[in-house]
């Protein structure tokens, strides 16, 4: 968790990125557990994306409008078609509003089906004319090859830009090559998404089935917080794990992955990597990948806030600390690996189930 104060050079009107979250889980077992062990950071993004639609449970917005109150960013992962739960913004400070994002999920064919198009877009609508910021983003699939033209135009007309586009991978055992969720070969479907001139879209191939050996800061700088337990990691795939509900008042360990990334690839370097957590690595923003800043999506405050870099608020560790962490990393790894391989041998014996 990023403890520096300094502001971001060169930018003096926009407050510093000090830490990342990505904010998964089906429920919350409470907000105030959150909201205590998180009481002493500063100035982070948090992106919330639910087991299911994130804003169905009641709790979301309160626990969004707490987290914003706290000077923090927000980013709410949805499919778009709750319209009460937007309303509810209603009344909110302009200020808060300001540094509330959404990433609305554009589930073309099935917001056809259930004759919700015009609810989707309005919702959209709604949330830029209180001030927030939004991406429009689909997932780009098979079922969806017909429609391609289709899809760009309705964008065009409903927001000012075609949508950003997400490569599918086949969510299968991820040590071995991760493929694409598709039937066509790399190429066409790399060919197909390269028609929305989505940047989204050329970062994450150029990323993907990319193993990364520089020293990552995940574990410091951003982490992945399951909501309902407490269990925070630096990323999808490390075997490191704490739990900052268990005692609100302790402080959050920093446990930098270092360059003992267990991962194939960064499964989500169009967050981590776009946020800076390898400061090795060139990379355009979280705002450049998502913005369309043609048609305005991104307001100027956020546009500031997620155009900056961790590494801008944040203290890189000396060569001998980057040495331990990546030890600490590996060794991690190895007793990971070795519980793994001895869970699937009880298994297999019928011992555990």
């Amino acid at each position: 968790m990023g403890q520096g104060q300094k502001a971001i050079r060169g930018r003096p009107d926009r407050r510093p990125l000090r830490a990342g979250y990505i904010l998964r889980g089906p429920r919350l077992r409470t907000p105030n557990a959150l909201f205590s062990a998180i009481s002493t950071v500063m100035g982070c993004y948090f992106s919330l994306c639910g087991a299911g639609e994130t804003l169905a449970p009641k709790y979301t917005l309160d626990m969004v409008r707490a987290l914003l109150e706290n000077g923090h960013h927000v980013n709410v992962t949805t499919n778009g078609t709750l319209t009460k739960r937007f309303r509810e913004l209603e009344g909110w400070d302009a200020e808060l509003l300001r540094s509330l994002h959404f990433a609305f999920s554009f589930h073309y064919l099935e917001l056809l089906r259930l004759k919700k198009l015009d609810v989707f877009f309005d919702n959209i609508r709604y949330v830029k004319s209180l001030g927030c910021s939004f991406v429009l983003q689909l997932n780009l699939c098979d079922e969806y090859l017909p429609y391609l033209d289709e899809i760009k135009r309705v964008s065009m007309e409903n927001v000012g830009a075609w949508p950003q586009i997400a490569a599918t991978r086949k969510e299968v055992a991820l040590d071995s090559k991760v493929l694409f969720e598709t039937a066509l070969s790399d190429e066409e479907y790399i060919a197909k998404g390269r028609e929305f001139d989505s940047p989204l879209f050329e970062f994450t191939v150029k990323n993907f089935n990319v193993k990364r050996r520089e020293f990552c800061y995940a574990g410091a700088w951003a982490f992945q917080l399951n909501l309902l337990t407490g269990e925070l990691r630096p990323c999808y795939h490390s075997h490191r794990s704490q739990n900052i509900y268990e005692d609100v008042d302790a402080p959050i360990r920093k446990m930098s992955v270092g360059c003992s990334c267990g991962s194939l690839f960064c499964m989500n370097s169009s967050h981590f990597m776009s946020l800076g957590v390898i400061p090795d690595i060139e990379t355009p923003s979280y705002a450049d990948l998502r913005d369309r800043p043609e048609a305005g999506w991104y307001t100027s405050e956020m546009r500031a806030f997620l155009g900056g870099k961790l590494g801008e608020s944040n203290v890189e560790l000396p060569a001998c600390e980057r040495m331990a962490a990546t030890a600490q990393g590996r060794a991690d790894n190895a007793y990971g690996k070795a519980r793994s391989l001895g869970g699937k041998v009880l298994r297999s014996v019928g011992l555990k189930k």
